[in-house]
């Protein structure tokens, strides 16, 4: 377990750094778990600190068609929408991702919490401590749903059909396949495939995260294979990596395959501005410059979803 560091002030170089941003990754309400501030409100808050955008994010239901309404009603920010791959919306789905490209969907995660890699909450695991998600999968096999784990390999080690027709989908409306709580193995095979595929975008989800817990020398790799790196701000905050580490993975990648996400909107962590504005404060006091951090933050992001 990392040590705890206190939270620094937030300067206003930090929030200058953050005038234009996206935030690829946030969990708001309306959502199965309860969140400490719904789309619009989001919405509203981004805007008047000067921030651009987000993506919502849902482990259990699109988001795309809802994120319409929120650009629609709040004039001024760029809310999108996305998938992720588990078991509420039928797994590795085709019919899923072609409606969400249809849909003007930003993001398809793979599989998270209902990934095979990902033991949380799986039965015979303890029920103490979980993180919100967790508990419900938990809550969902003890009641008797319990649908096997999502793995995207076949047992040759390749990807399965399935899979391979959902990265079609992607490519075919140029959409951002993210990794999700995929393993390494499967994360690996998933990027070399994608690439050769012809598919432009492709994200490495919070890659310090435990379920992934890549190496910079790993992330250096998937990136040279034509991945951007996405590192988020909940990993560090709550000890599930160390603040170092992940400082030193950015340097070995390089910032201009970098993206930084809050995955923020629990009840029990800063709210997500504020969480935004600390996360490019420990950028500058760990030594990146105000560019590196807007390319972070700004750049990069904008580039991958428009």
């Amino acid at each position: 377990m990392a040590t705890s560091i206190p939270n620094p002030a937030v300067s206003d170089a930090a929030r200058h750094a953050l005038q234009g941003a996206y935030d690829l990754q946030v969990h708001v309400a309306p959502d199965v778990i309860a969140r400490c501030i719904d789309d619009i409100d989001l919405a509203k808050e981004f805007l008047s600190h000067g921030l651009r955008g987000f993506v919502l994010k849902s482990h259990y239901v699109p988001t795309h068609e809802r994120a319409q309404v929120v650009t629609k009603a709040v004039p001024g920010i760029d809310a999108r929408g996305a998938i992720v791959l588990n078991h509420a919306i039928g797994g590795l789905n085709p019919v899923a991702v072609e409606l969400a490209g249809r849909s003007r969907c930003a993001i398809v995660w793979m599989p998270t919490v209902d990934a095979a890699n990902e033991t949380a909450g799986r039965p015979g695991a303890s029920a103490k401590n979980l993180p919100f998600w967790a508990q419900i999968q938990w809550e969902l096999a003890a009641s008797g749903i319990n649908p096997p784990p999502i793995t995207v390999l076949d047992d040759a080690g390749e990807l399965t059909g399935a899979t391979r027709t959902c990265l079609e989908l992607i490519h075919k409306y140029d959409m951002i396949l993210a990794t999700g709580h995929l393993g390494k193995r499967e994360i690996r095979q998933l990027v070399k495939t994608g690439k050769a595929m012809g598919l432009r975008k492709i994200l490495v989800t919070h890659a310090e995260f435990p379920s992934q817990n890549f190496s910079a020398a790993e992330q250096l790799e998937l990136a040279d294979m034509g991945a951007v790196i996405e590192h988020c701000f909940t990993t560090m905050y709550t000890n599930k990596a160390p603040w170092e580490a992940f400082y030193e993975s950015v340097r070995v990648v390089g910032p201009e395959r970098v993206v930084l996400s809050t995955d923020l909107g629990q009840t029990i962590n800063p709210g997500i501005t504020e969480g935004f504005s600390m996360f490019a404060q420990r950028m500058l006091d760990a030594g990146f410059s105000l560019a590196e951090v807007r390319r972070m933050t700004v750049g990069n992001p904008a580039a991958l979803i428009a």
